[in-house]
């Protein structure tokens, strides 16, 4: 067996072991579980689903912030059918899928391949920066385990903030791109990153984690025993997101984090709930996201259909071989 088939398998097993844990996990506890999903109300989940769409609007913004900065200023329209269909991606076990097809739609509008594709990374990249961010006080909740009095703050955790501060300055970035590019064998790009976009991005993609905090938030409070907001609750919810997902996206092996993300994600809440229902929690929210990701989707799919960015293998074949002969 190759060393590649040995890989493949490797990271299948790894993953069919995450969903089989998570699987058991959520049946032998379901009877706990069930209770605590029929407390949210038809009303905290619409609020709870608004909340995660905003979240996903703002990432597609963030998005968009860099792929203008890099010389190509998409409206908002075209710009979710782009982003929006990509993301569907994610849901594949890998990391790439969701840059290759943006890169491949987006070509349809006259944006360079090799552009889209460091836009998409990019934009990965800051999102982890941010959900690192917004996600350090859900850290203090884990190795404390919860125990450290209401309002209790581990001050060693802003010592990550001037790191992440450093990975940010627009001249390392485009530093990082541009020897990522020469090992690629490819063109250095057009345009650098300004740091005014750097600023842009990281604003819109913390307020993106701000509004799945809130996603979580509405639900974690339905969930407790009085349904009141105490300070380890709020701590958990509005950062334990950020934290779950940017760790989950580091699990590549696994589609969309799936199991890795809710699993963390129900030891954060369990901080400050009972474990069932925190794994309600983040049952729910993963059903909620998914949904929104789907119906955000299939806007864009419509209107990349009905303005000709989904082409068929043929255009997309002529395409690729334009592409290699100008690069």
């Amino acid at each position: 067996m190759s060393r590649q088939r040995l890989f493949t398998v490797a990271r299948l097993a790894i993953a069919a072991i995450v969903l089989a844990a998570v699987v058991y996990a959520i049946v032998k506890n379901w009877a706990d579980v069930s209770v605590y999903l029929g407390q949210i109300s038809k009303g905290t989940f619409a609020l709870s689903t608004l909340a995660a769409a905003v979240g996903t609007v703002l990432t597609m913004l963030g998005w968009r912030v860099l792929l203008a900065d890099l010389g190509s200023d998409l409206h908002v329209a075209p710009a979710s059918g782009v982003y929006f269909v990509g993301q569907l991606g994610k849901y594949l076990p890998g990391s790439v899928w969701s840059v290759l097809v943006q890169a491949d739609m987006a070509r349809g509008l006259g944006v360079p391949r090799r552009r889209t594709a460091v836009t998409g990374f990019l934009a990965i990249g800051f999102a982890l920066l941010a959900g690192g961010l917004i996600g350090l006080p859900a850290a203090s909740l884990l190795l404390r385990g919860g125990s450290g009095g209401s309002g209790h703050f581990d001050w060693w955790v802003l010592f990550a903030v001037p790191i992440i501060a450093v990975l940010c300055v627009p001249r390392l970035l485009n530093a990082i791109i541009a020897a990522g590019l020469r090992l690629l064998r490819r063109p250095p790009l057009e345009h650098e990153l300004s740091a005014g976009a750097v600023v842009r991005t990281v604003v819109v993609m913390v307020l993106a984690w701000v509004a799945f905090g809130v996603h979580i938030l509405l639900l974690a409070r339905a969930v407790s025993s009085d349904g009141q907001l105490h300070p380890d609750l709020t701590v958990a919810s509005m950062s334990g997101y950020a934290l779950s997902v940017s760790l989950g996206m580091l699990t590549v092996v696994l589609p969309a984090g799936l199991g890795a993300r809710e699993g963390l994600l129900t030891l954060v809440l369990a901080t400050a709930l009972p474990t069932s229902a925190a794994a309600a929690v983040a049952i729910t929210s993963r059903f909620i996201v998914t949904i929104v990701d789907v119906v955000a989707a299939l806007a864009g799919w419509l209107y990349a259909r009905s303005h000709h960015l989904i082409a068929d293998r043929r255009a997309i074949r002529d395409r690729d071989v334009t592409d290699d002969v100008s690069a």
